[in-house]
This record gives structure tokens, C-alpha cells and sequence, in this order.
């Protein structure tokens, strides 16, 4: 058992596919593939129950991830207490909020800790960021989700101890353009925004989830693009969009976009760990840095 394969363990986990997890680790599908065969040769059983959905954990496989985390851990650590490498910490964040968040938390952890290694990974997709979380390849991540349990917004979470902490709302806006026939409306319900053209991005978008819990399947969905696509669609009257308070802001004090009266709760700023990585160096110090 071999600590090369243990990341390798640990990606096919967090990607759950082969594919998927030889683009993280920059290998190729058969080398990935080749790895987990010859761990499982060497502890003599299956750790993955391979399905054409993906690949998930035996009751083996689901014991031996704790170890391999512990072991991987262990790696680290002396690696950097024998060649005295400064404390490293990879901070993952969605592209959505990296401009616009993201800063001050850096510049709280320059001031805290100067002697913290710290590198930004910022990707569209929130499935890769808690994947690199569970791997071991971020130490932590910045998402979006809903009050309640993490994923209480819908989407997937890896199989891994993960915690997290709350740390600021980010308010939703339901927008449209002024010529749009509900600019009007003094007060609106889901049920006469039925039949509307809600402007989204991808399914696995946060603000697309969100449109899920607060107007259901009643609204047709019609795809776009990115925040800025779908705040540009929507100027030019093609439909509803709902989209971060911080995106709007100036369309709507120009006048290019104007506030449904229909108030969705807010998303939250979540800061997300391994739980059983605490003790990792620069971990505590980011906790801080992001609740200052």
C-alpha cells in the first residue's frame, strides 16, 4: 500500500469516476484505474463498487478511508518538518464570490499569519471544490449553500467527515428589466410567477437551486449562462433572473433592471473543512481570518 496510491483512493472517492479523478490528479484514466487495482490487490478485496453511474465505496473501502486520510496527513507533515517548508494552506473558492469575498479573508490571513504559504483555487464547479476538500488537495473552500445542514441546498456531498462555518448572508434579488409586464406588481406570490421564463446557468449553480426551493417547477427555465450573461439577458427583457444582490447592484440604481417584490431568503458564505484535519498548520488561523 502505497501513498501514491492512497491519493489516488482518495480522488476516485471525491470524483466518484475514474475520469474525473485523472483530471484532478493530471494522470491518465488507465494509470488511475491501474492504482486502484493494485491497491486492492495488495489489501486482497474490493474497495469500490463499480456501477455506470460511478463508483462508490464497499463497506472495505469505507474503512480504510480514515486511514488513508490519517496516513496522508501523517506524510505531510514530516515531509515539511524535514525540510522546514513553510505551513501551506490551499483555500478553494467558487468563481461566483472569489472577486467580490474572497480578498478580505486573504488579507486577514497576510496579517495573522506572513509566514502562511496560502494559494487561491477558484473553479465554477462546487462539486470539484468539496471533492478537493475530501481528497486532501484544499485545505478548505469557500461555497455557497442554504441555512440548515451543509447541502441542505441540494447538492452533492463526498463521503468525508466535512464541518463548516457560517459566515456571512449573501442576499438573492428576483430582477427583471422595467418593460417586463410584472415591473409593476406591488406584491407578487409563486403562483403568479407561474408560466414565467426564470433565466439560469447550470443545474449544479447555487442561484439555481435556489430558484428551485423558492419557485419550484412552476416557472420555465431557460439557459443562459454565468452571472454576468444572465443579468445581461434579463436586461434586455428576456425573462426573470435571480442572482446575488452584489451582481445587481448597479443595473438596478441605473434603472436597467428593477426588484420583483418577491423577497427569497438569502444564501450563506460557507466555509468548508475535513473535520478530522484540524490539526493541519494554517487551518485554525483561516478559520479566524474568514469569521474576523
Amino acid at each position: 500500500m502505497e501513498l501514491r496510491q492512497l491519493r489516488v483512493f482518495e480522488a476516485v472517492v471525491a470524483h466518484r469516476t475514474v475520469t474525473a479523478a485523472a483530471v484532478a490528479l493530471g494522470l491518465a484514466p488507465s494509470s488511475v484505474s491501474e492504482q486502484i487495482r493494485t491497491l486492492e490487490r495488495s489489501l486482497g478485496i474490493e474497495l469500490f463498487d463499480r456501477a455506470p453511474r460511478g463508483m462508490t465505496l464497499t463497506p472495505a473501502g469505507e474503512r480504510l478511508l480514515p486511514w488513508s486520510r490519517k496516513l496522508l496527513d501523517q506524510a505531510d507533515q514530516a515531509r515539511r518538518e524535514v525540510i522546514a517548508d513553510r505551513a501551506r494552506l490551499r483555500l478553494g473558492a467558487l468563481e461566483t464570490i472569489a472577486a467580490t469575498h474572497v480578498p478580505a479573508v486573504l488579507a486577514r490571513l497576510a496579517e495573522r499569519r506572513p509566514d502562511l504559504d496560502v494559494s487561491l483555487h477558484t473553479d465554477t464547479a462546487r462539486d470539484a471544490l468539496l471533492g478537493g476538500v475530501a481528497a486532501g488537495a484544499l485545505e478548505a473552500a469557500l461555497i455557497l449553500d442554504t441555512a440548515g445542514p451543509l447541502g441542505e441546498l441540494g447538492f452533492y456531498l463526498p463521503p468525508a467527515p466535512l464541518d463548516y462555518l457560517d459566515l456571512k448572508d449573501v442576499p438573492l434579488a428576483l430582477v427583471a428589466a422595467p418593460a417586463h409586464p410584472l415591473a409593476q406588481a406591488t406584491t407578487l406570490t409563486r403562483e403568479d410567477l407561474s408560466g414565467q421564463r426564470l433565466l439560469v446557468n447550470a443545474p449544479a449553480c447555487s442561484f439555481w437551486l435556489a430558484g428551485e426551493r423558492l419557485l419550484g417547477h412552476d416557472v420555465e427555465r431557460v439557459r443562459t449562462g454565468g452571472v454576468a450573461v444572465t443579468r445581461a439577458c434579463a436586461e434586455q427583457g428576456l425573462g426573470i433572473a435571480l442572482l446575488p444582490d452584489f451582481a445587481v447592484r448597479d443595473p438596478l440604481a441605473s434603472g436597467a433592471l428593477i426588484r420583483l417584490p418577491l423577497d427569497p431568503p438569502p444564501l450563506h458564505l460557507r466555509l468548508v473543512w475535513r473535520a478530522d484535519r484540524e490539526t493541519v498548520p494554517g487551518l485554525r488561523e483561516v478559520l479566524y481570518a474568514a469569521a474576523a
